[in-house]
């Protein structure tokens, strides 16, 4: 696909979910199994909202990208968010602190890894 197709896709998805873990912390975390139960929980979702709202802007302003090399760069540095999201994300399906919808977040950083592997493989090309 072209660049600015996966980078529009990861601006969807990251700023989705930037979004409503800012605004629904309360509501998203539960399904994962995962308990609200302080304001300190709650501001630590919506912390983690800067980096999921950070990954959807970086990826938005580059979207246009034309020099290939940065396009590049910017694939492999997704493509690393992305394993590193399905690994601790497996980690935490695998030892019980997700449970619920919780198996769905490995099985999207995978699929988002192999996306991200594919992208960065058809700009090597």
């Amino acid at each position: 696909m072209k660049n600015k197709t996966f980078f529009t896709l990861h601006t969807a998805i990251y700023g989705t979910f930037a979004f409503a873990l800012f605004v629904l912390p309360a509501w998203m975390w539960p399904l994962y199994g995962v308990q609200v139960n302080d304001q300190y929980a709650y501001f630590l979702s919506q912390h983690n909202s800067i980096f999921l709202g950070g990954i959807a802007v970086i990826s938005y302003v580059f979207r246009n990208v034309q020099d290939a090399t940065a396009g590049k760069q910017l694939v492999k540095g997704l493509l690393f968010t992305n394993a590193l999201g399905m690994v601790i994300t497996l980690y935490a399906a695998i030892t019980g602190i997700f449970t619920g919808f919780g198996w769905s977040d490995p099985a999207f950083f995978a699929v988002m890894l192999v996306v991200s592997v594919r992208q960065w493989r058809w700009n090597a090309g």
